[in-house]
């Protein structure tokens, strides 16, 4: 199948919108934690395409102009030294789709984008101990896992 990697544009908030509550219920989300789909839709819009934006995101369209994959991203500063990074914070490709190399040219896209940006120094992402195959996924594309480091996180009504 052809797909077309491209920016998300503002068009494109309510299949994103979709494909959240895809990747949820992916990531084991039950219909009771599931937000709204207006609700989801207003996030969206406002995340990528706010002023400021908040994130970015690459999608994958298919032939029939359905959005099935999204890399969403941002960049955090600092890096290494005074530099900066790409940090990828979701990676997905609807299940019909995987193992066909898209997830591959995502991660090709987001290192261009990464390499042709000023003072980025680097990509970086965390995997969930749960999904083994996004270990298995990252190192067959030569990538190696960052050592040294603990998430640690706070809801922000608790903080």
């Amino acid at each position: 199948m052809t797909v077309t990697i491209r920016p998300a544009e503002k068009r494109d908030v309510p299949a994103l919108a979709e494909l959240i509550e895809e990747i949820e219920r992916y990531y084991g989300a039950a219909d009771t934690d599931i937000q709204p789909i207006e609700e989801r839709r207003l996030q969206v819009e406002e995340a990528l395409f706010g002023a400021p934006p908040l994130a970015s995101a690459l999608l994958v369209e298919d032939e029939a102009g359905d959005i099935v994959g999204l890399a969403a991203y941002s960049y955090l500063w600092p890096a290494a030294g005074s530099s900066h990074s790409l940090f990828l914070k979701e990676l997905y490709v609807r299940g019909t789709l995987r193992r066909q190399g898209i997830g591959a040219r995502l991660m090709g896209e987001l290192r261009s984008l990464a390499a042709a940006r000023a003072g980025c120094s680097r990509v970086e992402w965390m995997a969930d101990r749960d999904n083994p195959g996004a270990p298995a996924f990252y190192e067959a594309l030569g990538f190696t896992k960052a050592d040294g480091k603990i998430v640690y996180r706070v809801d922000s009504g608790t903080a």
